[in-house]
């Protein structure tokens, strides 16, 4: 439920951003999505379709890149991937910070002038 929000801040940032450049029309967004972040690909499509009809991102297709989560060892500094007991694979330490995953943010948009 909360990519209602997350989708009409994206249109809005969207548009912000191709108005004053003079864009007739949206056409795409490029969105950048961290495994851990718990933003549904689906979700944002499906509130995409209705909160940007009327507007110049009307059918601009959405793009998704998914960041893999990434942690870092606290106590050895060994970065790893994701796996089932968030325990650093080279030390057993269960002091381990998130490195990368928790990612979402508008990278691009292309626009028609």
């Amino acid at each position: 439920m909360h990519e209602l929000g997350i989708t009409q801040n994206l249109l809005n940032l969207a548009v912000q951003y191709a108005e004053p450049a003079g864009a007739r029309r949206i056409t795409a967004l490029h969105l950048v999505i961290g495994e851990l972040s718990s933003v549904v690909d689906d979700s944002v499509r499906f509130y995409w379709e209705f909160l940007s009809q009327g507007t110049i991102a009307q059918g601009a297709a959405l793009h998704f890149e998914r960041i893999p989560a990434t942690f870092e060892c606290r106590d050895c500094g060994a970065v790893f991937p994701r796996n089932a007991n968030f325990m650093c694979p080279a030390c057993r330490s269960d002091r381990v910070q998130v490195k990368q995953g928790e990612e979402f943010y508008l990278k691009s948009i292309e626009v028609e002038e």
